[in-house]
């Protein structure tokens, strides 16, 4: 039967400020500002959308930044790294780029036989580069950064879990994830084809603080399915094993359902389609500020309290 989730569609995380938080996921890592609009519960706040060139699902990481917002604390029952794909002749670059703009970096370490960079964002968001042969999707040429060592999209989401045990449950069960290594109390997980952007890491820490969540924190975690019907056939699934998943909610460029999972992570089911290009062309996403229809007659007062941007790449 072919898996209902094919592997990981966005992370959602807060920051404490948009410019800097655009400084360094387009001007430091290369990712494209695929989307810039607002909170739809808050429209004060930017909702800022990065990805590849068209915003694929499972290259998408996404930010609310609430201006002054205090930094949390990684710990236990939180997404604390989240892992990006680069090619494997890369990772020299990656660590000359970092030491370019004075980002402080671990690594290179080693993890189920690939070789990786851990590091922070301005706000302490964990992030990780992980040099693979296995990511044949392309990179985003930006014209700063030569393609051939451009960020390909997720690799992986590392879960730190206190007790993994009714996790693993929810991941093997409904969400029909399979368990392909083990290595140091970390328990990777695939969904769909594999590889890349499907992956999930399960990392065992009973003896973690709990996280705070602030700035810097994942807010949510969001996984992939094809369309609406096969979201509603998985949160039927997620019901009949004790779930209570929300109802369908309009995001706009997708559909989604949330749900937590046992440790107390935020998951979401996303649709892939209708996607980033429904109210801008391709060529020009993220250029320009897009609200929903409803705050339209808003825009002014709203484009007013927002911060100005500046998206270029460095």
């Amino acid at each position: 039967m072919t898996p209902l989730i094919n592997g990981l569609h966005h992370v959602t995380a807060l920051a404490s400020d948009a410019q800097r938080n655009v400084d360094f996921y387009v001007g430091i890592l290369g990712l494209r500002m695929v989307k810039k609009t607002v909170n739809f519960d808050a429209p004060d706040v930017y909702h800022l959308y990065y990805g590849d060139e068209t915003g694929s699902p499972g290259t998408i990481l996404t930010f609310f930044p609430y201006a002054g917002l205090q930094r949390g604390r990684k710990g236990g029952g939180q997404l604390t790294y989240t892992a990006f794909s680069i090619p494997t002749a890369s990772l020299s670059y990656w660590m000359d780029r970092l030491t370019q703009f004075n980002i402080p970096f671990a690594g290179p370490y080693r993890r189920f036989d690939e070789n990786y960079l851990r590091f922070e964002d301005y706000d302490g968001m964990g992030v990780e580069l992980v040099a693979t042969a296995q990511d044949t999707r392309p990179g985003w040429d930006n014209g700063k950064i030569p393609v051939e060592y451009a960020v390909r999209g997720f690799h992986t989401v590392s879960l730190n879990e206190f007790n993994i045990d009714r996790t693993v449950a929810l991941l093997t069960n409904p969400m029909q994830h399979t368990l392909v290594a083990e290595e140091n109390g970390v328990f990777r997980f695939q969904v769909g084809a594999g590889g890349p952007g499907n992956f999930v890491d399960v990392v065992h820490t009973p003896k973690d603080v709990r996280a705070l969540q602030g700035a810097g924190s994942v807010h949510h975690v969001a996984f992939a399915t094809d369309s609406d019907d096969s979201q509603l056939e998985i949160r039927e699934q997620l019901l009949s094993t004790g779930y209570q998943p929300t109802g369908v909610l309009d995001r706009q460029y997708f559909h989604s359902i949330y749900y937590r999972e046992p440790g107390g992570i935020l998951f979401e089911i996303a649709t892939n389609p209708p996607g980033f290009a429904v109210d801008e062309a391709v060529d020009s996403l993220g250029t320009s500020l897009k609200l929903p229809e409803w705050y339209e007659p808003r825009r002014a007062k709203i484009e007013a309290e927002l911060p100005a941007l500046v998206t270029e790449e460095k």
